[in-house]
């Protein structure tokens, strides 16, 4: 499945909802459902600058495709991340750096999120795409 594959299916699923709270509890439920992230990878160095609560980010490259796991003290940021990581992980560096992320202006997200959120979220896209190009670096 392509990252456009696993967006449009994301479009679907916000679609048939027309409610912003609907949308936000199906932000908060994707969140609840992301598997907790091991606490090793709860650092400093995993935590994404620019984000208002906290956000940790690990990546791993496993046969030239990078696994995205994360978690956020935040209910509405979790699922933010666990959308992300639905799209992106599990996808070549190449793949990431070339993606639009189309989803988030098509389900309404950025212009429904606070000033800070939507920092965040750019924050977090930044920090996925970093990953990429250093494992597209060490090759």
């Amino acid at each position: 499945m392509t990252i456009n594959d696993r967006q449009d299916e994301i479009i679907d699923e916000f679609s048939g909802l027309d409610d912003w709270m609907d949308k936000y509890q199906l932000l908060i439920d994707l969140g609840n459902e992301q598997e907790p992230l091991d606490a090793r990878y709860k650092t400093e160095s995993n935590l994404i600058d620019g984000c208002q609560s906290r956000v940790w980010l690990q990546a791993d490259y496993e046969e030239g495709r990078i696994h995205f796991q994360a978690e956020s003290d935040a209910l509405i940021v979790k699922g933010i991340v666990a959308l992300l990581i639905r799209v992106l992980s599990d996808s070549t560096p190449q793949e990431i750096l070339d993606a639009d992320l189309y989803f988030i202006d098509q389900i309404g997200l950025k212009e429904h999120l606070s000033p800070t959120r939507s920092n965040g979220l750019v924050a977090m896209i930044k920090q996925m795409r970093m990953y990429a190009l250093a494992f597209q670096a060490k090759g």
